[in-house]
């Protein structure tokens, strides 16, 4: 009996091992594996020395503060969206896809967003589709952005800052709007859109110039009523010059 049992527990043994071998061996760099279909909730693509490059995941697994990719945390206050995370060399954040889109108690709203940040600090550039409703009419905007961003600008420390202000609002309202100012003039915080090409939520099709401080110069678009035209802006958002003049009767 006891012949038995050794014999077993060494059968055993022996196949488990025989098991692991056979499963290691399969999946060493022997070349590509190929696979009719897989299901997956997280994808993480790296580099050879652990680097995160780039993430495909669900909405469940998507990173918002909690993780750290790269030894790095993640924006703490963005919403979980399927889609996918780009990060460069030195292992930092610098774009991404990211889509929605459900029904609502009174319509549907979904959107789309692909974008690329400037090194260590927010969005350059952005594809962005937006189809919503409200009020019971329906709005699409669809539009290709071109932003200007600080030059002092680093996502940690925008983190960091933007948790400094939102305490300071709930105390001091006044302090918060005084701290803004001054990491604005330091070029730590701020940006503003430059460009944008595509359909405005007015509607209006073409393209819109904006000024260093993200309010309009200049704007050449096709409105509702398909007229084209072209309008000048000053400081204060007016309107200086059209063309075509508008006619009096």
């Amino acid at each position: 009996m006891n012949r038995e049992l050794i014999f077993l527990r060494a059968f055993a043994f022996a196949t488990v091992i025989g098991m692991m071998f056979l499963v290691s061996a399969a999946f060493k760099d022997s070349g590509n594996q190929k696979f009719t279909e897989i299901d997956v909730e997280r994808i993480n693509i790296v580099e050879k020395d652990g680097t995160v490059k780039m993430i495909i995941t669900n909405v469940d697994k998507f990173p918002n503060g909690k993780d750290k990719i790269n030894t790095r945390p993640t924006n703490e206050a963005r919403k979980k969206r399927s889609g996918m995370l780009f990060f460069n060399e030195d292992g930092i954040e610098c774009g991404g896809f990211i889509y929605d889109g459900q029904k609502k108690e009174n319509g549907h709203n979904s959107g789309l967003s692909l974008t690329y940040d400037q090194y260590d600090g927010d969005q350059v550039m952005q594809l962005l589709t937006q189809d919503y409703t409200k009020g019971g009419k329906r709005f699409v905007t669809s539009s290709l952005a071109f932003n200007d961003r600080p030059v002092g600008e680093l996502q940690l420390k925008t983190a960091e800052i933007m948790k400094e202000l939102e305490e300071l609002r709930k105390k001091d309202p006044k302090a918060m709007q005084q701290k803004y100012d001054e990491y604005l003039k330091q070029g730590l915080i701020g940006g503003a859109p430059r460009i944008m090409l595509g359909k405005s939520r007015s509607e209006n099709n073409g393209l819109f110039l904006f000024d260093d401080k993200g309010m309009p110069k200049a704007m050449f678009y096709i409105d509702k009523a398909n007229n084209a035209k072209l309008d000048f802006y000053n400081d204060q958002g007016e309107v200086t010059a059209s063309f075509p003049e508008q006619k009096t009767k």
